[in-house]
């Protein structure tokens, strides 16, 4: 019988695989937002092929034409029904996901990496909101690491501490500071919120659990495959970022800003705290979904409602 998934070139594969997953109705959303891009994910991988390779087949060095033998089409088969039986993220059949450019390394102990806090630390929009004294990082909620490790590529002079209550999450996020060499300048804590990581911090980063009761429920089985601790927030969405900004200000300096990824949460946000002035900032997902807020703000926001 011919698999589901077939054909005797790199395109072709990568056409069927589209095709299937499609037709089976995965959802998307963990480091890719369609079809065609997480077929050529699974195909490209599973044939060891650079993630970036051209596969517009008129060109040159497309890699489109390329022929698979008989047993790598069977490799990459399996995969695709892996990837559709279990409902599982790609990122965690392939053991890695990929934060503007960079690698990481990422199993079932932590949620899949996609905040979009990692494009604000690529394009360096916040770095008018620094200072040469913002010498101490704190991502919290650090997951996998990934924000930890990249805002330590971004600013080579600052130390980081990476923060999360889940020791398994932890675990996977030593695995990618030693994977970047970077064990000398990020230190990771386990952590309930802010309890052991009082700072005081320059840059507080944070990637919370935010999604409402009544999205959760409604999660495809690729989400529910997460950590459930890293997605839920409570009925509203707000129950760990109402702790945090009630805690913000004690562990920051003067000068210091908290960057808060609230995902399609703002609504919910601006009623749980209607007087609090926050910066909303440019993601690829538009400006509602990642805010800055300084410690002044939080600190009087905090006096206006004690």
């Amino acid at each position: 019988m011919t698999p589901a998934v077939h054909g005797a070139t790199v395109g072709a594969l990568i056409a069927s695989g589209a095709q299937q997953l499609a037709r089976a109705g995965v959802a998307f959303g963990h480091g890719t937002a369609n079809a065609r891009d997480e077929a050529a994910w699974l195909v490209l991988w599973r044939l060891g092929l650079p993630l970036d390779s051209v596969l517009d087949e008129g060109a040159p060095d497309s890699v489109a034409n390329q022929p698979v033998t008989p047993a790598s089409q069977a490799l990459v088969a399996t995969l695709f029904e892996e990837r559709i039986a279990t409902r599982k993220p790609a990122a965690y059949l392939t053991r890695e996901a990929w934060l503007v450019g960079v690698p990481f390394y990422v199993d079932e102990r932590a949620i899949v990496p996609r905040s979009l806090i990692a494009e604000i630390l690529a394009d360096g929009s916040i770095d008018d909101w620094l200072t040469d004294r913002t010498t101490n990082v704190l991502d919290l909620c650090t997951g996998n690491g990934s924000l930890a490790v990249l805002a330590a590529l971004a600013w080579p002079e600052v130390r980081v501490t990476g923060a999360d209550l889940s020791p398994d999450a932890l675990a996977v996020a030593h695995i990618n500071v030693e994977r970047h060499g970077l064990q000398g300048r990020i230190a990771l804590v386990q952590s309930d919120g802010l309890a052991t990581v009082p700072g005081p911090w320059d840059l507080i980063l944070c990637n919370p659990p935010y999604v409402n009761a009544q999205s959760m429920s409604e999660l495809p089985a690729e989400y529910r495959a997460e950590p459930e601790l890293a997605l839920a927030g409570g009925s509203d969405g707000m129950d760990f970022i109402r702790r945090l900004l009630r805690e913000a200000p004690a562990c920051m300096t003067e000068d210091a800003v908290l960057v808060l990824e609230i995902g399609n949460e703002r609504a919910h946000f601006e009623a749980a705290f209607p007087q609090l002035p926050v910066f909303w900032l440019q993601t690829s997902a538009g400006e509602d979904q990642v805010l800055l807020a300084t410690r002044a703000a939080l600190a009087h926001f905090l006096n206006d409602h004690s």
